[in-house]
């Protein structure tokens, strides 16, 4: 079975599931919209369902849409299944608070500049700490290292994804909450973690002309191809 993930020029929707992919052993490619449709996305975008990537395209047919639906089919096919119910519902519950964390901040840090970022990054403060202690209080009640047990899941990975993006704003943000802290270690001591960190895309200038350094090149972070 072969996995395509297709995205743009920024560290956003297609992190956690490359982590997951990553560290689970799923082979998988990566490719630029431009690149898998051989053409612009403005002419992609109305054939796609709900016009918007990441999508995870199975054997060069089906595709899933929607980065939810694409990280627990991913689940799924690692066998991280939560087989009780009530302990796989809420999982699904904090995936999906660890989502909200998408809007504003991965736009702010991807395309905010200037003047724009600052008021963007001061106007998010309170809610990302809100939630980050949301985020913190949930770990402090699990019996494991992370959300439900020891095993790493969607909601670990899309968690740390947003909690690692934060630092671009703030890094202190995030050492207010020291349990949050040591979930981020414990993340990123997972086997193929560190690897992944070490070879994905730098991400450059952000606030002022963010761009993703690809195979030695700084790249404008967008929706088209350079």
């Amino acid at each position: 079975m072969s996995l395509k993930l297709i995205y743009f020029k920024m560290r956003a929707l297609a992190e956690a599931p490359q982590m997951l992919m990553q560290c689970y052993d799923i082979d998988y490619q990566y490719l630029m919209s431009w690149n898998h449709f051989d053409d612009v996305w403005a002419n992609v975008k109305p054939k796609i369902a709900f016009q918007q990537l990441p999508i995870l395209e199975v054997d060069g047919a089906e595709q899933i849409c929607q980065s939810v639906a694409i990280l627990q089919y991913l689940e799924n096919r690692a066998g991280l299944a939560i087989s009780d119910t009530v302990r796989a519902a809420q999982a699904s519950a904090i995936l999906q608070s660890a989502q909200e964390l998408f809007a504003p901040l991965n736009p702010a840090i991807n395309f905010a500049v200037g003047d724009d970022f600052i008021a963007k990054k001061e106007a998010m403060r309170p809610g990302l700490s809100s939630r980050f202690s949301d985020l913190a209080r949930c770990l402090e009640g699990s019996d494991g290292k992370f959300f439900i047990d020891n095993t790493p899941r969607a909601a670990e990975f899309a968690t740390y994804h947003h909690l690692d993006l934060s630092k671009f704003l703030d890094p202190s943000l995030i050492q207010e909450f020291p349990r949050l802290m040591g979930f981020i270690d414990d993340m990123e001591s997972l086997p193929g973690m560190a690897t992944y960190l070490a070879n994905r895309p730098e991400l450059i200038d952000v606030g002022v002309a963010p761009k993703l350094v690809i195979d030695d090149v700084a790249h404008p972070t967008g929706l088209k191809k350079s």
